[in-house]
């Protein structure tokens, strides 16, 4: 019996199985942040245990409030902070340098194919898209992470999602996953992987397929994965080529991360997306998804675009070609957050952070705030968002919040008429 990618990675990085189906890998990255990472940090100091396994391995970045809004804010900063620096971590992110985890990682080429990613941190999920599994986990786990290196997981089936047809113009990866959670539900996916495979995914950028896995864990799913293959290696070359001598040698070697023709899957799944319209989120579950044209006409208070799902430069690209020349509603608060440093400075190159600001839209330094109701775009009670992020739990952007999930064409659209709006009607 052939082997899915996920059982490829697990059974490559075993250390140790001291109960029968719970696997000790080893961790090729441990990704860490200034919300959840401090929690470890305290803990392991108080145990007298204030060491990391490997330097080179650790990432770490202040991206939840930043810069930080008051004391507290201020204190899991500066508690990062010092601890990146008495550990002498090489890749520490900090005000000014910092971004979006799940955007700035990836773009840094620390997630490759074939690794092993914890984080404590939901979306971790997202760097599945190189073929790497994923996964966010808990303070304990994170803290065994960092102090050994090692992670203890129950080996998770995989549900493999087969997407086939063609994408009609204005629909992008935002409304493929929208779709497919719909399809699953929230807990669709529960102790699995969901593997995205088919002749849509192969057309996706690499951005496109981060999307995807992203919000694998809206569906339950412990991680999502793509295969490798020459899109990945487009990306990945300016930080593989000394490992490889032509793209073609890294397209075959990458080929040993693919899942087996006869590999056996819990479930599997098709979708021919070729009819698909853009979706939307209603209710407070991210798998409460309607087409936008049944949700078309809702009022909104506040469009935002960014996240570690959509603010990377070609989602501002599709934002920015629907607003160009337009305005936002005098009804509408818009705010966008390009992912990361780089991402605003290209989108700055480029004309689109004028296209926002002619539009009438806040641009923000890149910060996951907004997302989960930190910081730089916090709802009052009753008012309604129309956003690019990945979650719509009640009270998720601030308490009495509502929050709509889309795309950024949808997002973009809706800015412009104060209504959620199908941007193909523009």
């Amino acid at each position: 019996m052939g082997k899915t990618i996920s059982e490829k990675i697990f059974e490559s990085h075993l250390r140790d199985e001291p109960f029968e189906g719970t696997k000790v890998l080893a961790l090729d990255r441990v990704l860490c942040h200034e919300i959840t990472t401090p929690v470890a940090i305290a803990d392991l100091a108080w145990r007298g245990k204030d060491r990391v396994f490997d330097k080179t391995k650790i990432k770490a970045v202040v991206d939840h409030v930043t810069p930080s809004k008051d004391s507290k804010t201020a204190l899991q900063a500066k508690m990062l902070r010092d601890w990146a620096r008495r550990h002498d971590l090489k890749d520490f992110f900090d005000v000014g340098h910092n971004g979006v985890c799940h955007a700035l990682f990836p773009e840094k080429g620390y997630i490759q194919p074939g690794f092993t990613v914890i984080m404590g941190d939901s979306h971790t999920c997202t760097h599945g898209a190189f073929g790497a599994f994923a996964a966010g986990v808990g303070t304990t786990d994170l803290e065994v992470g960092i102090l050994k290196g090692v992670c203890a997981f129950r080996e998770p089936a995989t549900i493999r999602v087969n997407l086939i047809g063609d994408l009609a113009a204005g629909v992008y990866a935002k409304d493929v996953v929208l779709y497919v959670i719909s399809q699953l539900g929230v807990n669709g996916a529960t102790d699995r992987v969901i593997e995205f495979a088919g002749s849509v995914v192969d057309d996706m950028s690499m951005e496109a397929r981060m999307t995807l896995c992203n919000m694998a864990i809206e569906a339950g799913g412990t991680s999502g994965i793509c295969m490798p293959d020459r899109v990945t290696v487009d990306y990945l070359w300016p930080f593989i080529q000394d490992q490889y001598a032509t793209k073609e040698d890294a397209v075959a070697d990458y080929l040993k991360w693919h899942s087996d023709a006869d590999a056996n899957y819990d479930q599997v799944l098709e979708f021919d997306v070729s009819s698909l319209d853009p979706q939307v989120t209603f209710g407070y579950k991210p798998d409460c998804v309607k087409p936008v044209a049944q949700m078309a006409g809702t009022p909104v208070d506040q469009v935002y675009i960014g996240t570690c799902t959509n603010g990377r430069i070609e989602d501002l690209r599709v934002a920015a070609a629907i607003l160009k020349g337009r305005r936002v509603a005098n009804t509408v608060r818009g705010i966008v957050s390009p992912a990361t440093p780089k991402i605003f400075s290209d989108a700055m190159a480029e004309g689109i952070i004028q296209i926002f600001m002619e539009a009438g839209f806040c641009v923000t330094n890149p910060t996951c705030g907004a997302c989960l109701g930190m910081s730089n775009g916090v709802l009052a009670n009753d008012e309604v968002c129309a956003s690019t992020s990945n979650r719509n739990f009640n009270g998720r952007m601030g308490k009495g919040g509502m929050v709509h999930l889309m795309s950024p064409a949808t997002a973009a659209a809706s800015a412009i008429t104060g209504v959620i709006t199908d941007a193909r009607s523009l």
